[in-house]
């Protein structure tokens, strides 16, 4: 199960990975080796979709005129990073979450040193890195009425994010910014770069999905009090006995608050593990619609090991693929109460296509290309929608401000705790990663 949040592998060759000095030669003139490099990947990057996406009308888009199109645009970039920019363009033209263009690796990291995340139909900025330039200019509360001249929404908000940190970094960030008190300011926040390790071979690379940096905590954290066990589950990547590990310390409780805010989705196989211990039949997750047949997803109980207690269920707009999927699957078979901000409606199957260019030296890069959408019981796809919680709650920008969580509180409150939205944002804070 793909996820929003891009997908960078290796599959291979000696390849070039673009370094921090590479970043300002990006736009710099295109050398004529690097546009028809540029021709290339938009070539077999469309090759791909034809072949392989799930649906043969391409939601009505002619893909083959739309090639054309795309391809003469290269012809004029004038730099190589508005050649790496059409060819993401090409493919985001579907609105589809899980299908993209994943660039040649960098060698290097941006730190914008911000979080921003989607709260209702507002964006706000949630998290600021100690110490950065980022810290001295923006604070936590402060809503995002634009960024680099663009409004920021639940629409666009990926497909933004997506530009900024994987396909065109930038030196600087412009804000618009509207405080907690209704002050609005405009601001500049520098990006710091840092120089990894030259990567000379594709052996040097993480063959399995990397996480942003920020993401690197990805253990299990949960909290006991009496009756109630509260457990953030950061991701759907991680193994079956992982997660039993975790139901068994939940069932010695009355009451389970699962956190799958921020959750990104993650393995099928793991969706699979959880949902077929809150039951105690087999469910149907959803259906397969790929472009030749129809096939149904269906999560087998785990019999006398499952958690039979109450189960709350928190999510939000970060909460995407398998954590949509998971929550609504509880939704619909009345097995628990949904609780928070509505998800991110990225819940698409895909599947990897890797690729590279050149003989003496080879770029590598690839396409996420999505192979099904999923059908819910209810006849709905989650793809641009998401899951609405059975009950709302969302932290107003004041809340934000002063780190408070009224959404935990409140699961917690339908749990029979009172806990205060103060105490309750510290049980599971954000941790920046070293840089």
């Amino acid at each position: 199960m793909r996820r929003i949040v891009l997908v960078l592998s290796a599959f291979g060759g000696l390849f070039v990975a673009i370094s921090c000095r590479e970043l300002a030669s990006q736009e710099q003139k295109i050398e004529p080796r690097q546009r028809e490099n540029a021709v290339a990947m938009l070539s077999s990057v469309h090759g791909a979709l034809k072949k392989n996406y799930y649906d043969p009308t391409f939601h009505g888009i002619d893909v083959d005129a739309r090639y054309k199109a795309y391809q003469e645009r290269i012809n004029k970039s004038e730099t190589l990073g508005d050649a790496f920019r059409t060819v993401a363009a090409y493919l985001s033209g579907l609105n589809d979450s899980h299908t993209f263009f994943i660039p040649p690796r960098r060698s290097y990291s941006a730190d914008y040193g911000y979080r921003m995340q989607i709260i209702g139909e507002g964006c706000y900025i949630t998290e600021v890195r100690p110490g950065s330039d980022a810290a001295e200019r923006l604070h936590r509360g402060d809503q995002v009425v634009s960024l680099n001249g663009y409004s920021v929404g639940r629409k666009d908000i990926w497909q933004l994010e997506y530009y900024l940190r994987h396909i065109a970094p930038k030196p600087a960030t412009e804000f618009t910014l509207r405080a907690p008190s209704g002050e609005v300011r405009k601001v500049q926040v520098e990006t710091k770069f840092q120089q990894g390790k030259h990567l000379k071979d594709a052996n040097d690379w993480d063959l399995t999905v990397e996480f942003e940096k920020e993401e690197h905590l990805l253990r299990e954290r949960y909290i006991e009090q009496g009756d109630v066990m509260f457990w953030k589950m950061p991701a759907f990547e991680v193994d079956e006995n992982a997660i039993d590990q975790m139901i068994g310390r939940a069932r010695k409780h009355k009451k389970l608050i699962l956190d799958l805010r921020g959750n990104p989705g993650g393995y099928v196989t793991a969706l699979m593990r959880m949902l077929g211990s809150f039951f105690s039949y087999d469910v149907t997750i959803d259906t397969q619609v790929m472009r030749k047949e129809q096939k149904p997803q269906v999560a087998k109980s785990r019999g006398k090991n499952i958690f039979t207690g109450d189960l709350i269920v928190l999510i939000d707009s970060n909460s995407a693929s398998a954590a949509e999927l998971f929550a609504r699957v509880i939704q619909l078979e009345h097995r628990g109460t949904v609780v928070g901000d509505r998800s991110s409606g990225s819940v698409m199957e895909a599947r990897m296509y890797p690729f590279h260019e050149g003989w003496d030296v080879i770029v590598v890069y690839g396409a996420s290309i999505t192979m099904a959408d999923l059908i819910m019981r209810d006849g709905k796809s989650l793809e641009n929608v998401g899951v609405t919680p059975d009950v709302i709650v969302m932290p107003s920008a004041a809340e934000l401000a002063e780190g408070q969580d009224p959404a935990l509180a409140q699961a917690a409150r339908l749990a029979g705790i009172e806990l205060d939205p103060a105490v309750a944002g510290s049980f599971f804070p954000f941790e920046w990663a070293e840089m």
